[in-house]
């Protein structure tokens, strides 16, 4: 993975817009019209603040109420680059509440009503206010009997755009009532989906989009708070398509009244030629169609993992549905809908899966739908706190606080009293299913985790116990569910963005060991023929059947015939880990009997180590600091076994720039000659 920022295009360029762009390194301090300026100039991406990662441009943010005034923060900038944000309660029925920077805080339109924008001119503030957007997020008023926004111990979601070439943008036009009216935007591409109300008038939300026909979409246009289907008049878009620079409308009163206001919000739909991302090369926005097929699952190509999904049936009437990673979308499960059309409360429905490169939709029924996906975060991390934490719960478990990120990967262990199993949850798998690690057992039932939390999750388990936990992000870790077909080499698709270093598999439909890939493995040489089994103390094997023979690449795994790996019609989860410098290291040592430095590349020691001997039997031993990395005894778990933790033995020992292995031999971590795999992260 190349670094983030891609050199001064303005030296590079002489010809590139005026203005000393380029000393700026601060990523939000240009406007959207100088962004704008590089891309129509050929430089797009642009240094210092280019290329933006999804997280800078788009969230998906869910907060409970409590009634008191109170700053949400996205970190995403809508008081200095504008955008739109969409609130809607989770638990109740309520308005879906939609305000953008143009119109202000404080007045908002409702996408299940054609009424009017609500305007508070009273200093106390109403059922619909929001109290500012800010240069992080938002900040919300306390009013307790707010349903829209902040009502006490309500779930809501928030959901924020900012304004980005490429990405969105939001205009605001007066109309004429004259067919052929052309209004300029800055979104820099020709849009995918274009969204536009009165809000000065009690008229219906017009809808154009890419995919509502393969020929001439521009003649169509459907209607946000009815689920109508598409319609074909002129009167809509003037049966004009839009361009990279403006969008038309015709005469209808509902886009284009004469001496009334309208707002309009553009989605950009990238093929090819996002320019976000860590490379500056990714698409994170994609505006489509798809044919429902029923019970028969329609596989959907995006060329990413979407983290939010917005779908409408065209060709007869229907709702219009938002699916999104946060609230829960599970393979193979029900999912958490939200209904634009409705003031409905949340309701749970099997409609789509993610993979690693779209989605697979189900129990749509037969016709035509359109959508808009937006891609899962492309943020490389910069530090190891950004995406994992360590939590020690020694009475009723309850939620950790202050993790600091979403949860994807959780692994729970029992530390002392009652033997039980590592236990493992995860954001793909839902809150309900669990495996675990020291045994074979498919996916079990039993234990509730929660998912939809903004900064941490929580579980139903046990006392006394310790969590470790991972958020997903690219050269760091990822997650993926897949389906075998018992057909040697066949390949998985993943957004780690390198190649996996490390990656466990466990068959989630059948009683299967957890296969290990290390790449240390038999010294290193032979990648993809050797395997190791977390849940056992053997050493390594060479297996074909395993990985093919194939070391994993940058974008896919391989995976051969064995039933542990690639079983005709078995369901699977995989975990994948990477090195990523100051952060992770996936590493090997050999024993040398006495204390031995292993150097990670951290600056301040590891905070969580993963040891297991591979050339003979030996225990996969968990240390982290929350329990105690210290230079005495180490209180040490097994992932491999259900036995309470063990801290009668010094086994390692801090180190600044990694950890320190002891010559003690009690669990056989530093035996001479002796090879061994290990994970640490800082």
């Amino acid at each position: 993975m190349t670094k983030r920022y891609l050199g001064n295009i303005i030296t590079q360029n002489p010809t590139a817009p005026a203005g000393d762009l380029a000393n700026s390194s601060a990523k939000g301090v240009w406007s959207l019209e100088e962004q704008l300026a590089y891309q129509k100039a050929g430089l797009w991406p642009v240094p210092g603040n280019f290329p933006l990662d999804v997280e800078d441009v788009f969230s998906t943010y869910l907060y409970t109420g409590n009634a008191t005034e109170r700053d949400i923060t996205t970190g995403i900038d809508l008081a200095g680059e504008g955008g739109l944000l969409w609130i809607k309660n989770r638990s109740s029925t309520s308005d879906h509440s939609l305000f953008n920077t143009v119109n202000g805080a404080r007045k908002s339109l409702n996408s299940n009503s054609t009424q009017s924008a609500y305007a508070s001119t009273s200093p106390s503030p109403a059922d619909k206010d929001l109290k500012s957007f800010n240069s992080d997020g938002f900040s919300i008023f306390a009013a307790g009997y707010n349903a829209n926004l902040n009502v006490n111990s309500a779930n809501y979601t928030s959901w924020a755009w900012r304004k980005a070439p490429k990405f969105f943008d939001v205009v605001t036009y007066s109309g004429t009532g004259v067919a052929g009216l052309t209004v300029d935007h800055n979104l820099g591409s020709v849009p995918g989906m274009i969204i536009v109300k009165s809000y000065d008038d009690s008229r219906d939300w017009a809808v154009y989009h890419r995919g509502v026909d393969a020929t001439n979409p521009e003649d169509y246009a459907l209607v946000l708070q009815s689920t109508v289907a598409r319609e074909d008049n002129v009167a809509w878009f003037n049966d004009t398509a839009p361009t990279d620079t403006q969008f038309t409308v015709g005469n209808k009163l509902d886009i284009n009244r004469s001496g009334y206001n309208y707002v309009a919000y553009l989605f950009a739909h990238n093929d090819g030629d996002g320019g976000f991302g860590p490379d500056g090369d990714a698409d994170i926005i994609k505006c489509g169609s798809f044919s429902g097929a029923g019970a028969t699952e329609v596989p959907i190509s995006l060329g990413f993992e979407p983290q939010w999904f917005m779908v409408k049936k065209t060709s007869a009437s229907d709702d219009w549905y938002i699916i999104d990673v946060m609230r829960g979308q599970p393979v193979g499960a029900n999912v958490s809908l939200l209904i634009p059309n409705s003031t409905s409360s949340e309701v749970d429905s099997l409609i789509a899966s993610p993979t690693a490169d779209g989605l697979i939709t189900k129990n749509f029924g037969s016709g035509t739908y359109i959508y808009m996906a937006i891609r899962r975060g492309t943020k490389v991390p910069e530090s190891g706190t950004e995406v994992f934490d360590i939590h020690n719960q020694a009475g009723s478990y309850s939620s950790p606080t202050n993790v600091g990120f979403p949860v994807d990967l959780s692994i729970m262990a029992k530390r002392t009293g009652q033997s039980l199993n590592s236990t493992v949850g995860d954001r793909l798998r839902g809150s309900t299913k669990f495996l675990s690690t020291s045994k074979t057992n498919a996916d079990d039932t039993g234990i509730d985790w929660q998912f939809d939390l903004q900064n941490n999750f929580q579980s139903t388990w046990t006392t006394d116990t310790i969590s470790w936990m991972w958020k997903r992000a690219p050269g760091y870790f990822d997650a993926v569910a897949y389906t075998g077909t018992g057909v040697a080499g066949r390949t998985v698709s993943h957004n780690l963005g390198v190649a996996p270093e490390m990656m466990w598999v466990k068959s989630r439909s059948a009683a299967q060991d957890w296969d290990v890939y290390h790449a240390g493995l038999n010294g290193g040489v032979d990648k993809g023929h050797y395997k190791i089994k977390l849940n056992s103390t053997g050493g390594e094997s060479n297996s074909a059947t395993r990985w093919n023979d194939t070391a994993p690449a940058a974008s896919n795994f391989t995976v051969g015939t064995s039933a542990t790996t690639n079983g005709s019609g078995s369901t699977y989860i995989a975990y994948l880990f990477a090195s990523l410098p100051g952060i992770s290291k996936v590493g090997s040592y050999t024993g040398t009997g006495a204390t031995l430095n292993i150097d990670c590349g951290f600056t301040s020691g590891a905070r969580f180590v993963l040891i297991k001997r591979t050339d003979a039997g030996g225990q996969w031993l968990t240390f982290d600091s929350v329990r105690g990395i210290a230079a005495g005894n180490d209180p040490v778990l097994f992932l491999n076994s259900d036995s309470a933790e063990d801290s009668g033995y010094d086994i390692i020992d801090p180190y600044s720039s990694g950890f320190t292995v002891t010559a003690d031999a009690t669990y056989e971590q530093n035996i001479s000659g002796g090879s061994y795999i290990f994970y640490a992260i800082a």
